[in-house]
């Protein structure tokens, strides 16, 4: 009995309702040895025709690859489901001009991060919420083949000697990839998506992320050139509020902006992108975001806008505050204005330097001026809860206050966090700078319980 007849039956026996897709832990493992077979097989000749064509423009790719797979199936001579038809299609589709079985979750707008821990396990994130899906891999190998397929057109590279990479996307997107022997799972791919459509600041007052009110003030802020340093755990969206902040920033200014691997998407004309590079096979050669960060002021930047203040380049940022580089942008990991404050303590005593920390925290009272918190709440929501300003030294203690908040109120029955931006009532000292740079500022800004 040949293969395609023998998968013809085994998809004619299914249950009513299922697919050549079904979730891992129903399918045999014979049906799989039988599918991988026949997609190489089909795989094989796609890779053949290909290499026939010249020149083939990226948007005909697919159409040519959908019809040249459709003859061959029917060629076969075997009668095989038009369902299981577009099944091999699809995968082969996605193996070749994709990423293999992810691809369809990261063409959906509705994913907003998918997860591959190992083989057999693809879980997605929706609405806030993980989701597992039916999608696999062959084998660890197939799982490392889209790694290497991200990777390779960044220059990184990803082996047992460096078993850890951070790249991206095309489009932007955020990978992380991790190997054995470090991932006893197998494999694993982490990635955050971004929208292709890039966010405004209406879009994030229409997701609940800020109030109008909120907005305004941050977009003087911007524009007034103060230092604003935006805090948060992993996932709350840091890196969105920095890409809607920056949007803030004068098309007349130069910017630089700093990331380990770049995600930021500036509408400004006169920006300078740079990324750091891991060491290469032979250990040597590796570029840190502190490295980055000298050299950026030798450039002549107005504002300096790094990705993710994380090691000892926070003393290279400080000092770059303090010295003329006003209107700077950061972003850092933390659970609170406090917390961010502690953490750039602790990231600037990394760099080496026998630094008392009252002098520490006198250089980050007199670089930083306001410090966002942004919280990625239980039901999956995100929302900026705090906006404080640094206000000076008090003895040994850096002086914080807070200027607006979220209050939760409730929690509905349905999980969704209930609650509203309210104004803690004091007008921040930054209110005067505003003034002077020519904006308004409205007292009902800072009136108590305004939301």
């Amino acid at each position: 009995m040949s293969l395609l007849k023998r998968l013809n039956e085994k998809s004619e026996n299914q249950p009513k309702g299922s697919s050549a897709s079904a979730a891992v832990p129903s399918r045999s493992d014979s049906v799989r040895s039988q599918e991988h077979e026949l997609k190489t097989m089909l795989r094989t000749h796609l890779i053949s025709e290909l290499r026939k064509q010249n020149e083939i423009d990226d948007d005909k790719q697919l159409e040519f690859l959908n019809k040249e797979a459709m003859k061959y199936l029917n060629e076969e001579g075997e009668r095989i489901s038009f369902e299981m038809k577009k099944s091999f299609i699809e995968d082969i589709s996605n193996e070749l001009i994709g990423y293999g079985p992810i691809t369809p979750f990261l063409n959906d707008p509705e994913v907003s991060e998918v997860m591959v821990n190992g083989p057999d396990d693809i879980y997605v994130e929706r609405s806030g919420r993980l989701i597992r899906t039916d999608g696999y891999f062959r084998d660890h190998d197939h799982v490392l083949q889209v790694i290497e397929k991200i990777v390779s057109p960044l220059g990184r590279r990803i082996d047992e000697s460096s078993p850890m990479v951070d790249a991206r996307l095309p489009d932007g997107s955020r990978v992380n990839a991790i190997i054995p022997p470090l991932a006893l799972n197998g494999p694993t791919i982490t990635i955050r998506k971004f929208p292709q459509d890039r966010l405004q600041m209406e879009n994030l007052i229409n997701f609940g992320t800020l109030s109008e009110e909120m907005a305004q003030f941050l977009d003087a802020c911007v524009k007034a050139r103060l230092n604003v340093f935006i805090s948060g755990g992993t996932g709350s969206g840091k890196t969105t509020l920095l890409n809607v902040l920056s949007s803030y920033i004068p098309h007349d200014e130069r910017i630089i902006t700093i990331e380990d691997a770049a995600e930021l998407q500036l509408s400004q004309d006169h920006v300078i992108s740079l990324e750091t590079r891991p060491p290469n096979i032979e250990g040597t050669g590796a570029i840190s975001i502190r490295d980055l960060v000298r050299n950026s002021l030798r450039m002549r930047p107005d504002r300096i806008v790094i990705g993710e203040v994380r090691s000892a380049e926070a003393l290279d940022m400080l000092q770059a505050m303090n010295t003329g580089h006003d209107g700077s942008l950061a972003t850092g990991h933390a659970n609170s204005p406090r917390d961010m404050l502690s953490r750039l303590e602790t990231m600037v005593l990394m760099a080496g330097m026998d630094l008392p920390i009252r002098a520490i925290r006198e250089q980050i009272a007199g670089a930083v001026d306001l410090v966002i918190q942004q919280t990625r709440l239980k039901d999956g929501s995100r929302k900026i809860t705090h906006i404080s300003e640094i206000t000076g030294m008090e003895g040994d203690t850096i002086t914080l206050q807070d200027i607006f908040v979220f209050k939760q109120t409730e929690t509905a029955s349905d999980g969704r966090i209930k609650g509203r931006f309210v104004s803690t009532g004091i007008r921040p000292d930054c209110a005067d700078k505003l003034t002077d740079y020519g904006f308004e500022v409205p007292a009902h800004w800072f009136q108590e319980e305004w939301s």
